[in-house]
């Protein structure tokens, strides 16, 4: 049973996110939208863990890649306060990262994933050092890029998290999580959103309903990605041993490992999008200013991606806003494996949201999301 809010002219949300939880699996999810800097859907259904409980409204998602824009949207906050400079090269906050040839990296490299520093397998080894942030920093920092930065964009899949978020580190003395906690949670008071999930935050996170840790189908699925000549994907930059189990064990959530295990309510991100796409003062000023959002969004290359294979449209740590109508031309955001997803749409102040927890094939592969986006788009258009 649906749960929630829908203003009658977005109803169409409702109907495509009940269409997307009709599955032989189970599982549950949540979409949310603002509209003009109004909330028009907040809504959820469905099953929280395989037990059967029923998703609530304070149930959040492990979200993957989604948790990217969230971190590039806290970078951004501290552009607008004169502590970040993304032109500026990253061996000016971390001086460690200078190794291995890598004086020139600059902020905005690490941002919009042109700095070559994509690798994960021959930098760390296995899960364990992952969920070791000193360990996984410190490797990356001796670690060598893969080409001359700005020359190429290469989805940095879980690299990208630890390299953005140790400069958020170095310039604030904070953990990601306390950065994503007073620069978006505070200001804009939302109820669900961090980097990791420990104490109460563990107990409304659920369940992910994948087929892991069978190391045949793990297998199988790596393959089909390994050798599919359109996703054309080196699987040093997404996989790591132990992580099929750290994930289906639950302990993922223990640490920050800020590129994927982001832990969000649909509405949280919806919230926040939404005060991206439409310029919303929080305490007297501009959640993040005109100017800095304009250079944020801007489109840095229409190339294809060297690691996924298609272009993207990388932004400062956003991506293109797909829907199954085609692609937002004003729209950014960021997509996570396995439904989840977030986007802005400034030309229509349309901010959409959703999380879900059945896993199903690839983030390119998988049209829940986009169908929610159509359906949210198409109701805003008529309104």
């Amino acid at each position: 049973m649906m749960q929630g809010f829908v203003r009658p002219d977005f109803a169409d949300v409702a109907v495509a996110l009940r269409a997307t939880l009709k599955h032989k699996r189970g599982g549950g999810g949540a979409a949310a939208v603002y509209f003009r800097g109004e909330k028009v859907v907040d809504i959820w259904a469905g099953t929280r863990d395989p037990d059967g409980r029923a998703w609530e409204e304070i149930t959040t998602a492990m979200s993957w890649s989604t948790s990217k824009g969230v971190v590039a949207t806290a970078a951004h906050r501290l552009v607008d306060q004169g502590l970040l400079d993304v032109d500026a090269p990253v061996g000016e906050y971390w001086p460690e990262f200078k190794a291995a040839g890598k004086e020139d990296i600059r902020v905005a490299h690490l941002l919009d994933h042109s700095a070559g520093m994509h690798a994960l397998r021959g930098v760390i080894t296995n899960v364990d050092e992952l969920m070791d942030w000193d360990r996984t920093t410190a490797a990356l920092a001796a670690a060598a890029p893969a080409y001359r930065a700005g020359t190429r964009h290469g989805y940095h899949a879980i690299t990208y998290g630890f390299l953005v978020g140790e400069v958020l580190r170095r310039v604030t003395g904070l953990t990601v999580n306390e950065v994503v906690q007073r620069e978006i949670v505070q200001p804009l008071a939302l109820d669900g959103m961090s980097i990791g999930a420990r104490g109460p935050a563990r107990e409304h996170v659920a369940t992910l309903l994948t087929s892991w840790p069978d190391p045949d189908r793990t297998e199988r699925v790596v393959a089909r990605l390994d050798h599919a000549k359109r996703f054309q994907m080196p699987l040093d930059a997404f996989l790591i041993d132990g992580m099929p189990e750290a994930i289906a064990s639950g302990a993922i959530y223990d640490a920050e490992v800020p590129a994927i295990n982001g832990c969000f309510t649909a509405r949280s991100l919806a919230r926040m999008y939404s005060a991206l796409a439409t310029d919303e003062q929080v305490a007297g000023s501009s959640f993040i200013s005109s100017p800095t959002m304009q250079r944020a969004t801007a489109v840095r290359t229409t190339a294809r991606d060297a690691i996924i294979g298609f272009p993207m449209r990388w932004r400062l740590g956003y991506h293109m806003a797909a829907t199954i109508r085609g692609v937002r031309p004003h729209g950014f955001g960021h997509f996570g494996l396995g439904g989840s997803g977030a986007w802005a749409d400034p030309s229509l102040e349309l901010a959409v949201a959703m999380t879900c927890n059945r896993m199903a094939g690839t983030p390119f592969g998988d049209q829940r999301l986009l169908k929610v986006g159509a359906a949210a788009v198409k109701s805003a258009q008529r309104a």
